[in-house]
């Protein structure tokens, strides 16, 4: 994740042009991130450490909804932005630095959060959720899960892909050089189609769920990832996020709105067709081939118009972006242990959850922010975070 103050210097030293926005467009990603785990605490009665979901379908739909647009972007939209500056950096600081400042700036805070920051969280969760009150040192005798990437397994798959990057540089002399013009509205639409297909042809085999252990991958959707990684790498090199057209942002959002008008007929088709829902997350199923492209091309759209409205809109400095700026790599490291430490303190309150997210859903971020804020102020913290 690239921060403002290296933009900036990107800016002094003439290798980049304006690119505040990436920054800013980083930040409400990570809000997003943020959104997208209290969501999934209070909707579902797993995949989060802490649930407790709600018995209101409607606030369920609603909930559900929003964790399915965010999925068919938010986390694509990070490899991209993050493929953007690999290239930059490679050449700048050549195979063996490059190397070296990836394995500090990544793996630290993978191990971090997977050996120290996860079995806390889990004994609050053990402690306070469960209401076994044992010591800490009890509870981590027990502990059995010490490899638990948890929400890093982004840090882990974006190490992965730039060790490979590193690799395939220096092995076949690739340098993502060659020349291509900036997608048109079509051939954007045609590349999220054929995502869309193979992320269907994958999913037979590995459904939107199933995760490789240890490293917490869903392999469902790797396809969108990798893509979006490549595509970040070419969009450097012929610098597309420049080029892109006000009239290509304006066609791409009215194609993200006609595919959320769309999200209800998945509803309608598993009531009045009894479809198990899992028929939409993978196999060999129609449900899953409709899915799969909708939520390619959703979320490829998403991301193209988000990307040219930040460009014409959200290019200018703030303090406040700046700060927050700074703080959203911390931040989307740390978020979990703010999310569970809000619901738990919620959880004896004798509302349905939908009302609690409702008061939730601004704290998480609110605090998730304040906590990043502070632990980057730690001496030696900025040269990892």
């Amino acid at each position: 994740m690239m921060t403002t103050e290296k933009i900036t210097a990107a800016q002094k030293s003439g290798t980049s042009n304006q690119l505040i926005y990436i920054d800013n467009i980083k930040v409400l990603l990570t809000v997003l991130v943020v959104l997208h785990h209290t969501c999934i605490a209070y909707s579902s009665s797993d995949g989060w450490y802490y649930n407790e979901p709600t018995s209101i379908k409607g606030a369920k739909l609603v909930m559900t909804m929003f964790v399915s647009v965010n999925q068919s972007f938010f986390m694509g939209y990070f490899f991209l932005l993050a493929a953007y500056f690999t290239g930059s950096s490679y050449t700048k600081k050549g195979p063996f630095r490059f190397i070296k400042d990836r394995l500090v700036r990544l793996g630290i805070p993978l191990l971090f959060y997977s050996f120290i920051l996860t079995p806390f969280m889990c004994y609050l969760v053990y402690y306070f959720g469960k209401g076994d009150h044992i010591t800490l040192a009890e509870y981590l005798s027990r502990y059995d899960s010490w490899i638990d990437p948890g929400v890093t397994w982004f840090i882990a798959a974006l190490l992965l892909f730039t060790l490979m990057y590193v690799a395939v540089r220096k092995l076949f002399d690739i340098n993502f050089n060659r020349s291509r013009a900036v997608p048109r509205p079509g051939t954007i639409f045609r590349f999220a189609s054929g995502l869309g297909i193979i992320s269907f042809l994958v999913r037979i085999i590995f459904p939107v769920g199933w995760v490789l252990e240890p490293v917490g991958f869903q392999l469902g959707h790797f396809p969108q990832y990798i893509a979006l990684f490549i595509v970040g790498l070419w969009a450097a090199k012929n610098k597309w996020f420049d080029q892109l057209p006000d009239k290509t942002g304006r066609q791409l959002k009215r194609s993200a709105l006609l595919c959320l008008l769309f999200f209800p007929v998945f509803f309608v088709i598993a009531l009045k067709l009894d479809t198990p829902v899992s028929y939409f997350s993978g196999g060999f199923h129609w449900q899953a081939f409709i899915y799969a492209v909708w939520e390619q091309w959703i979320g490829i759209s998403i991301l193209t118009a988000l990307l040219i409205k930040g460009k014409r809109s959200w290019n200018h400095p703030s303090k406040w972006s700046r700060r927050f700026s700074q703080s959203s790599f911390t931040v989307y490291i740390f978020h979990p242990l703010v999310i569970i430490a809000i619901t738990l303190a919620l959880r004896n309150w004798n509302v349905d959850p939908a009302v609690k997210i409702l008061v939730a859903a601004p704290l998480t971020v609110l605090c998730s922010f304040v906590m990043g804020s502070m632990i980057i102020l730690i001496p030696g913290i900025k040269k990892i975070l």
